[in-house]
């Protein structure tokens, strides 16, 4: 396996938890955990002292809790507490003339910002330099095969993509898939098997919620598998750079 496609952070994150058996408390804790978990505020429901999701799926406090706690056999798609403002609208990528030097990585990354602009999402990513950019993201180089990013902060994408320069030895579809998991991390994307890097990359542990939440996105399927999306931790040299289905259904969720 190869070199893990973004940088990992560990640390503790929390889960809301309420107490006593009054129905308005067990409602409340269900609601809270149900957001945390992804679902939109205007989904959920209260009739007769239960909660609905979808306005027909009744959902028990237990069943909440549990939605909070993914195991190894639940490995949906995941994203950070902190996502892109629906403000933003342009988001302009900006490589530096030492990324620009590398054929293949700046290639990869046109493919990249081809595979966001093709799902009519409530942004485009452009090329820069730019004009109209609501966010910017610089693309420079660093060091090995991978690269690494951030989450996004008070709104905004991560500024930063570090794309290694041994990726210049590898295909332009794994360049493209490459820099677009790290664009990924920087509109709020965790890794979909973050709760077991033994998947994609042969070894690892969990990373756990990392400070930043690991919500899982409603639709997106129940298991993490090898070559099964452009954000698993690691990746392989077939790379295509191409979206897998549960993908492009946890972007539409999202953007």
């Amino acid at each position: 396996m190869f070199k893990k496609a973004a940088v990992l952070v560990v640390s503790c994150g929390s889960v809301l938890v309420g107490c006593g058996t009054d129905p308005r408390s067990e409602n409340q804790e269900i609601i809270s955990n149900l957001i945390e978990a992804g679902f939109p505020a205007g989904d959920i429901t209260v009739v007769e002292d239960s909660v609905y999701v979808g306005r027909d799926a009744h959902v028990t406090l237990e069943a909440s809790r549990e939605m909070l706690q993914p195991g190894e056999g639940s490995a949906e798609q995941y994203r950070t507490n902190n996502l892109v403002s629906h403000s933003v609208t342009k988001i302009c990528i900006n490589p530096t003339s030492t990324f620009n030097s590398y054929s293949q990585l700046s290639a990869g990354l046109d493919l990249a910002i081809a595979n966001y602009n093709a799902l009519g999402l409530t942004f485009t990513m452009a090329r820069g330099p730019a004009t109209g950019c609501s966010a910017n993201i610089t693309a420079q180089t660093t060091s090995g095969a991978g690269g690494f990013a951030g989450f996004p902060s008070g709104g905004l994408p991560y500024g930063i993509i570090n794309i290694g320069t041994g990726l210049q030895s590898y295909s332009v579809d794994v360049n493209e898939h490459v820099i677009t998991h790290e664009l990924g991390h920087t509109i709020g994307f965790r890794h979909s098997d973050f709760y077991n890097q033994v998947i994609s990359c042969g070894s690892g542990t969990n990373e756990g919620t990392a400070g930043v939440g690991a919500i899982l996105i409603p639709g997106t399927p129940s298991t993490s598998t090898v070559g099964g999306s452009i954000m698993n931790a690691c990746f392989r040299s077939t790379e295509t750079g191409e979206w897998s289905s549960s993908d492009i259904t946890a972007l539409h969720y999202l953007y």
